[in-house]
């Protein structure tokens, strides 16, 4: 479309140019003749070379004619001789094309015809020019098609080869089930294709993760389920053989039962709180007082084995659920206790820190090893490599688990760090009170 629209412009161009000058023709030799009205005579003008003129009377005789067109004893435009206004056409002529001017003469009173003067000039610039443009809006078109089809080639191949790159990939992991791999890509990471595999990375790397978990989920359960049921399994078998319900068999049953139950509790809690099927309360809650409750309930637990007592205190309100943040609090606290040494202490603690609050429990134990520090808050992971339980028994591993996702939809943070020379820090964030809670201080 762009080379027909030159093309065109290109001709319309010329030919106006050629109308023109003989237009400036027609108007010397009409404002001249017109001094002699008895006759029509050609005046001697100074036209151009290549301007043809004609004068034909009422009865089709050439009259007149100019230097240059007296071997031209025919009209140059027949049919223009039959107009009665001046009109432009376009004549093949004998050796070119023609741009052929008709201009009908009367006499000064319009009453009468007298005949017509035609002026013409040659079309064989217009022609070689619009011959040659021709040519090279050929020439152009096709190398500017070559190059532009070699360089779509050449950036699609590039484009599509990562796109490759991904399904191969793809299909390397499906038929391997190695979620380990990842795409390789040297381009841009801004860019398109560099943003889809980042993505598509990102989720193998998620997707490993969850099975990895999931692969020590199983079998984190399995070990958990199997020490209470081999107790309870040899229990049976001896109390089957003596024939008899001995109150330490039961007691050992009742015990690894209740285990059980703890078990089945905390992931039925999980699994409520991961899909989004365990509502949290919203209201305001007096940290200060939730944790002075907390400490009085644990003491009763603690007995002499330990200090457990209570360090700096502020009064502190927050919005949330009273007896999930309370949960926190029971499982961060039994958590110390049960990793503190006799004779050793744990340290809580309740303040503000800018527009947050803040809760603090620290103990004196051995500390958690650093490689295990990101792990800590993962269901089952636990510090002890040989998986063996506390001394008391009770320990799941889902305590952090529980009180890490119940801090996290209050908007908080939760995170621990080793004690100088040794001991852990376990710390909760919140937000503190705003307009926006409803209810009644807890």
């Amino acid at each position: 479309m762009f080379g027909m629209a030159v093309y065109v412009s290109i001709g319309v161009s010329l030919t106006n140019q050629i109308d023109q000058t003989l237009e400036r023709a027609a108007t010397q030799v009409i404002s001249t003749a017109r001094a002699d009205t008895a006759r029509v005579a050609l005046p001697e003008l100074d036209l151009p070379i290549d301007i043809y003129v004609q004068f034909w009377g009422r009865n089709r005789q050439l009259l007149a004619t100019s230097q240059n067109a007296l071997s031209v004893l025919t009209p140059l435009d027949s049919d223009g001789l039959r107009t009665s206004r001046p009109v432009y056409r376009n004549v093949q002529g004998r050796a070119a094309r023609l741009r052929v001017l008709t201009v009908p003469l009367y006499t000064s009173d319009q009453d009468r015809y007298i005949g017509a003067l035609q002026f013409a000039a040659s079309l064989a610039i217009v022609d070689s020019t619009q011959k040659l443009l021709l040519w090279v809006l050929f020439l152009g078109a096709a190398i500017s098609m070559s190059i532009a089809g070699l360089a779509g080639w050449i950036s699609t191949n590039q484009a599509l080869t990562p796109l490759e790159m991904v399904t191969q990939t793809a299909l390397q992991i499906t038929r391997a089930d190695d979620l380990s791999r990842r795409i390789p890509y040297q381009g841009p990471a801004d860019d398109e294709v560099g943003q889809l595999i980042h993505a598509f990375n990102q989720t193998l790397s998620r997707l490993e993760n969850l099975f990895h978990t999931q692969r020590r989920f199983l079998a984190d359960v399995g070990h958990e389920l199997r020490t209470p049921l081999t107790v309870i399994k040899g229990n049976v078998d001896l109390m089957r053989r003596i024939n008899c319900a001995d109150d330490e068999s039961m007691e050992s049953i009742e015990s690894e039962v209740d285990r059980l139950t703890r078990l089945v509790g905390d992931l039925l809690l999980l699994a409520q709180a991961e899909s989004g099927k365990l509502p949290l309360g919203r209201g305001l809650v007096e940290m200060d007082t939730l944790v002075l409750e907390v400490l009085q309930q644990m003491r009763v637990l603690v007995k002499d084995r330990l200090t457990l007592r209570l360090g700096e205190i502020d009064q502190v309100l927050v919005c949330g659920d009273k007896d999930r943040l309370k949960q926190v609090l029971v499982n961060l606290i039994g958590n110390a206790i049960q990793y503190t040494p006799t004779g050793g202490e744990v340290v809580v603690g309740v303040g503000k820190a800018e527009n947050q609050a803040r809760v603090t429990v620290s103990d004196d134990g051995p500390g958690i090893p650093n490689e295990d520090l990101p792990h800590i808050f993962e269901r089952f992971y636990r510090g002890e490599k040989s998986r063996t339980r506390s001394k008391e028994g009770k320990g799941f591993g889902l305590g952090l688990s529980i009180a890490y996702w119940i801090v996290r939809n209050h908007k908080g943070q939760i995170d621990v760090s080793n004690r100088q020379p040794h001991g852990t820090v376990f710390c909760v964030w919140l937000p503190l009170f705003d307009e926006s809670c409803q209810g009644e201080p807890g």
